[in-house]
């Protein structure tokens, strides 16, 4: 994995904060990566949940990884080739696996914010030649409605201060840094493109402006 240092001093002025969110459940999680533990968050100020599954020790000052995930039904459960989601999840998992520490978010915010009835909406756009921003574009929807405060606010909660970014989105990163996280490291998660995946990443790499180096065209 590409790894690049980042310097970004932690703000503290989130001290005090009224919560907008509230962890509602939490238990043990036996995975194939061996066992993380798995909390639920609801919003207060809207109907959003939120998924975070974590393993080892978070309240300390090590960078730990961190990925936030925005739900991907079609990637993440039904191993579609459209994307290279799924597969960014896996890695995130793999990843902390090995280091015995670590958090992922999982955000249900389907299709960049859109919902899973309008993805495939999109999806049979893009079957007749429209990429993923024009299909988006076409249906009269956002090209990205999803929004991070909540998820870092969750990061917070855990006790977490300095992370090591497991993302290939620099709104993410953003999003950690001025919700007072410090983004010590960013962490690639970053597939090799193939015939399925090449143009959608190719619009993320050069219209959305993700951080994706294997993308030359």
């Amino acid at each position: 994995m590409i790894s690049e240092i980042i310097q970004s001093p932690p703000p503290n002025r989130f001290i005090g904060l009224i919560p907008s969110v509230v962890k509602a459940a939490d238990a043990k999680l036996p995975t194939k990566y061996g066992e993380f533990r798995i909390a639920g968050y609801r919003s207060l100020t809207s109907d959003e949940e939120f998924v975070v599954v974590y393993k080892g020790e978070l309240r300390t000052e090590d960078a730990l990884p961190v990925r936030i995930h925005s739900q991907c039904m079609t990637g993440d459960v039904f191993n579609s080739a459209k994307c290279d989601c799924g597969e960014q999840l896996d890695l995130a998992m793999e990843r902390i696996a090995r280091e015995g520490r670590g958090v992922i978010v999982y955000q249900q915010q389907e299709g960049r914010g859109i919902g899973i009835i309008n993805k495939i909406r999109a999806y049979a756009l893009q079957d007749q030649g429209a990429d993923t921003i024009e299909a988006n574009v076409q249906l009269g929807l956002d090209i990205d409605a999803r929004r991070y405060e909540q998820c870092v606010e969750i990061l917070r909660d855990l006790g977490l201060r300095r992370v090591k970014a497991m993302t290939n989105n620099p709104e993410k990163i953003q999003a950690m840094r001025q919700g007072g996280i410090e983004v010590a490291e960013r962490v690639a998660t970053e597939i090799e493109p193939s015939k399925d995946t090449q143009k959608y990443l190719s619009v993320k790499k050069f219209q959305m402006g993700h951080l994706l180096s294997l993308v030359t065209s």
